[in-house]
C-alpha cells in the first residue's frame, strides 16, 4: 500500500512538471511572437517611416478554460491530445490600421523561417454570417527550452481597429444573452458589420490617396533639396577658373 501510494506521489510530480513545462511552451511561444511582431513594426516604421500596427494583445488559456474545451468538444484528457486538437491555447490579436496592412503583416508573418502556417482562414474575404471579419492563422513555431524543442501552436489573428471594435461588442452582447441574441439584435448586428466594412474600404481609399499625394510631394521635395544643396566655395572658385580659361582658349 505504502509503495502504491509513493508509486501515485511520483506520477504526480512528473506530471505537474510536464504540466508546467506545457503551458510555459505557450507562454513562450507568445514571448517569442510578440518580439518578432515587434521587430517588424520598428523595421517597417525606420523603411517606410510608417506602422501599420495600432497594437497587439496576446493570452495564454487557463488550464480551466482548456479542460472546459477538451470535455466539450470530447478529446482525450492527454496532454498530447491537448496539444494537438487545440491549437488556439496561445493567442495574438494584432490590430491594424489598414486592410492592406494586415495582408502585408500576414505575408511578412509567413516569410520568417521558422514559422510553419497550419490553416489559414480570410473572414475578410469571406465574412462569418454574423458578419464576423478577421483574418486568422494556426502557425507552428519552435520554442527552445533546456533539453527539448517543443514545436508550438500559437493562433494569431490580424483585424483592423473597425473589425475589432465590432467583433468586441458582438463578443459582449453575445454572453450578455447567454449566445440566444433575439433575431432584431442579430440582424443589426449583421447591418452594423457591413457599415463597419464600409468605413475600413472607405479609409483605404484616403490612405492611398494620402500616400499617393506624400509620394508626389516628396519627391519636389527631394529635387528643391538638391537644387538648394550648398557647394563649397573653393569648388565654386575652381569651377570659375576652368571657365575662364575655357573662354579664353576658344576666343
Amino acid at each position: 500500500m505504502e509503495k502504491q501510494h509513493a508509486l501515485d506521489l511520483n506520477y504526480l510530480k512528473e506530471f505537474k512538471v510536464e504540466l508546467t513545462r506545457f503551458m510555459m511552451a505557450y507562454k513562450f511561444a507568445c514571448d517569442e511572437m510578440n518580439t518578432k511582431i515587434n521587430i517588424l513594426s520598428d523595421e517597417f516604421n525606420f523603411i517606410h517611416d510608417y506602422n501599420p500596427i495600432e497594437h497587439v494583445k496576446s493570452r495564454v488559456k487557463s488550464p480551466e478554460s482548456i479542460i472546459k474545451k477538451i470535455q466539450r468538444k470530447g478529446f482525450d484528457f492527454s496532454l498530447s491530445s491537448i496539444k494537438e486538437n487545440i491549437r488556439d491555447i496561445a493567442g495574438i490579436r494584432i490590430t491594424c490600421s489598414f486592410i492592406a496592412d494586415i495582408y502585408q503583416l500576414s505575408e511578412m508573418l509567413k516569410n520568417q523561417q521558422d514559422i510553419k502556417v497550419i490553416e489559414f482562414k480570410d473572414y475578410i474575404k469571406n465574412p462569418k454570417p454574423n458578419g464576423y471579419q478577421s483574418l486568422h492563422m494556426i502557425i507552428e513555431i519552435p520554442v527552445f527550452m533546456s533539453d527539448r524543442v517543443e514545436y508550438t501552436y500559437v493562433e494569431v489573428q490580424i483585424r483592423t481597429i473597425a473589425m475589432d471594435f465590432w467583433a468586441s461588442l458582438e463578443h459582449k452582447i453575445y454572453y450578455k444573452y447567454n449566445k440566444d441574441i433575439p433575431e432584431h439584435l442579430s440582424q443589426e448586428l449583421q447591418e452594423t458589420a457591413i457599415i463597419a466594412a464600409q468605413l475600413d474600404r472607405k479609409m483605404e481609399r484616403l490612405h492611398k490617396e494620402v500616400s499617393i499625394l506624400k509620394e508626389e510631394n516628396g519627391k519636389d521635395d527631394d529635387l528643391i533639396m538638391l537644387a538648394n544643396q550648398t557647394i563649397p566655395t573653393k569648388m565654386l572658385e575652381t569651377l570659375a577658373h576652368y571657365k575662364k580659361l575655357n573662354e579664353q582658349n576658344n576666343s
